[in-house]
């Protein structure tokens, strides 16, 4: 996999991917980080990137240019996929992660200011993902959570798949509760049931706090989990 991010602070995504799993990850070859520059690719002798925006209005629109050639630049795969992080954009879940981890090479523009000017989208066409119902500075965190709950779904990241399967979300569900040592901490004892060694009971122990979890914490998951399975 590899992710190019076009960004005009690419020391923030390399520095976040040069830590901990990610750098285990990337220094392993499972996947690569290409940060773009858009400045780099600008006709402005002051490395400009951005303009006020025709009609009026506060804030700096975007400009097309620096953007369109920097994306341009990028030696697409065939099997790639680009992705504008906006507040406009389709709310990221676990189905999105899971169908973007099947592409070979994901690009991703991040915006800053008051956006992208609109020709950037109608050239480009991106699909565009937001993280919710909120805005942020600019589009290196949302890239960088892209970047984070994709990678966990390539084999070797996390170093079993099957930490990934046993998350939140992936079957419908919010995540049972987990325990380490010691078994009493505080009044507070680990279940019996994940002591006995039972696998099938354990494993039904998990699936029913996974379902009350979710019941009491996210309804709207619960009734599509119930829903589906009735």
């Amino acid at each position: 996999m590899k992710f190019d991010v076009l960004t005009l602070f690419p020391e923030i995504i390399e520095d976040y991917c040069d830590v901990s799993i990610m750098k285990r990850a990337k220094d392993a070859g499972i996947f690569e980080v290409n940060a773009v520059n858009p400045r780099d690719y600008t006709l402005d002798k002051h490395k400009k990137v951005d303009d006020t925006p025709y009609g009026g209005g506060a804030g700096m629109v975007l400009a097309p240019q620096p953007y369109i050639d920097a994306y341009e630049s990028i030696n697409k795969f065939e099997k790639s996929i680009t992705v504008m992080l906006s507040p406009q954009g389709e709310p990221l879940n676990e189905q999105m992660v899971c169908e973007l981890s099947e592409y070979d090479q994901i690009i991703m523009l991040c915006g800053h200011y008051e956006g992208f000017d609109e020709r950037i989208r109608d050239i480009i066409k991106p699909k565009e993902i937001s993280l919710g119902d909120f805005v942020l500075t600019g589009g290196e965190l949302p890239a960088l959570c892209l970047i984070d709950a994709v990678s966990r779904k390539l084999e070797g990241t996390l170093g079993k798949i099957e930490s990934a399967n046993d998350d939140s979300f992936s079957n419908g569900l919010l995540e049972y509760p987990q325990y380490t040592k010691p078994r009493e901490y505080r009044g507070y004892v680990v279940p019996d049931v994940l002591l006995n060694g039972n696998h099938k009971e354990i494993a039904q122990f998990r699936l029913q706090q996974q379902i009350e979890r979710t019941k009491n914490r996210r309804p709207d998951l619960y009734k599509k989990y119930i829903d589906k399975n009735s």
